[in-house]
């Protein structure tokens, strides 16, 4: 498929011409990262979490999400009922996968059911398992990560009453291998993820100026449709709705949630507002999410105000003191509270709430925080930060403004790429606010 990587790279991505892989050409790309992935990463999560044998069970359109990120790009859904079994053989280091199903489950896992043979599902997958005998034997259920905890209770409880009573004390959370496989990225993937964001970008940055928006005519709300629009427009697929806020001078800072729940829907954007989005797309079953800052010039203004400047250079400094604490094995919850403490240090007024991004938008792995638990987050904090993953780097930092005679908050989110070199941004992040009508690029690390 080299001929595809080719195509994908070439491509120009701007504001004015967003382009993307026709449909055909994204089946090609998901099925060749799928092989990889299958070939080259599933055999070392499978040792790092150490299970032999590993079991994903679903049913039309009630997907395990962990089995939803292996369909072949040509399934929408799972098909009746679909039973994929992936065997580490350690004595030769080879890795079996295998569909206990009527058809092979795309070009990388084959059928080993024949229903002419045995009519019962059930009894050809015990019948797989009593050929391997495996000392684990991992199933998608878990306390604290819901996409690892696919496994539904009437096909647990039909597969325990099917195994063989040899084998039920063999029989593990699979958590730690589920969790690897979302939040494990290869090689690949992060070429491709760097153009994501950038797409990104481009469409936040044509959103933030002249060409969407006119001050004292254009509402928040309109902006907002016109995110969303613009992905459908462009092919993509956005995995919530946009949200785009308003502060100004003569309005004090709102709580947290004003921004989702209690945001007015048709704010009226003025000269001299400082606007806020969230908006994330999805694209060959990765996600992006990011939130950036613009400014609304006044008339006779070239530049914004020199205090929303500095405000937003306290922004980038949290995500410094963040993301200087990324280390290998450190928990969620040692990341944020040591992160805060820094910044408390230094006199800033932090709030970090940054989540694992990839397969999903709130993906699984470290939680680094939530923005109602700065003190923790019991169960997904405590999972340890490993290599090759990638972060929605989401917090906020509250800025007193005296010109304005309020506090600001300074809301960004990048994502980010942790690897054994450390820390980088995927596709640089924001460090100049945006102005409308004057546009400014993309600048920093």
């Amino acid at each position: 498929m080299k001929y595809i990587w080719i195509f994908f790279l070439a491509i120009t991505i701007n504001s004015n011409s967003q382009q993307v892989l026709s449909e055909k050409e994204r089946a090609a790309v998901v099925d060749d990262i799928l092989a990889d992935r299958f070939n080259n990463l599933l055999p070392d999560l499978m040792d790092r979490a150490e299970i032999d044998m590993w079991i994903l069970i679903s049913r039309e359109y009630n997907e395990d999400p962990v089995l939803k990120t292996m369909l072949p790009a040509t399934w929408l859904n799972a098909r009746r009922r679909t039973i994929i079994v992936f065997y580490k053989n350690k004595a030769n280091e080879s890795i079996e996968k295998l569909a206990v199903a009527r058809y092979n489950f795309g070009d990388n896992i084959i059928s080993a059911w024949d229903k002419d043979k045995e009519p019962s599902q059930w009894k050809a997958l015990m019948e797989l398992i009593e050929d391997r005998s495996p000392n684990t034997i991992g199933l998608n259920y878990s306390k604290n990560f819901n996409i690892a905890d696919g496994l539904d209770k009437t096909d647990y409880d039909e597969f325990m009453q099917f195994l063989p009573e040899k084998y039920r004390d063999r029989v593990v959370s699979a958590e730690k291998l589920a969790i690897g496989w979302i939040e494990t990225r290869t090689e690949r993937e992060m070429v491709i993820y760097r153009q994501l964001v950038d797409i990104t970008h481009d469409i936040i940055a044509e959103a933030f100026s002249e060409k969407v928006i006119t001050p004292g005519v254009t509402t928040t709300s309109d902006v907002e449709w016109w995110m969303r629009e613009k992905v459908t427009n462009l092919g993509l697929e956005t995995w919530f709705h946009p949200t785009v806020d308003v502060q100004r001078s003569s309005e004090g800072l709102k709580g947290h949630l004003y921004s989702f729940s209690n945001r007015p829907d048709q704010t009226i954007i003025l000269p001299g507002d400082l606007l806020h989005c969230d908006f994330g797309i999805t694209y060959l079953r990765l996600n992006t999410d990011c939130q950036e800052l613009a400014y609304v010039l006044k008339p006779n203004e070239t530049d914004p105000p020199k205090f929303l400047i500095d405000a937003l250079a306290e922004g980038n400094k949290l995500q410094d003191i963040l993301t200087l604490n990324f280390i290998e094995g450190k928990t969620g919850n040692e990341i944020l509270l040591k992160s805060l403490n820094e910044a408390k240090k230094v006199g800033m007024r932090p709030s970090i709430y940054t989540h694992p991004l990839g397969s999903y938008g709130h993906s699984s792995g470290p939680t680094i925080g939530m923005w109602d638990s700065q003190q923790g987050v019991e169960g997904n904090g405590d999972y340890p930060l490993y290599y090759n993953t990638v972060y929605a780097i989401e917090l906020n930092t509250t800025v007193t403004v005296p010109q304005w005679n309020r506090d600001v908050r300074i809301m960004l989110e990048e994502a980010g790429f942790f690897g054994v070199d450390g820390f980088r941004y995927v596709n640089g992040r924001q460090t100049q606010l945006l102005t409308i009508p004057r546009l400014k690029l993309h600048q920093g690390n």
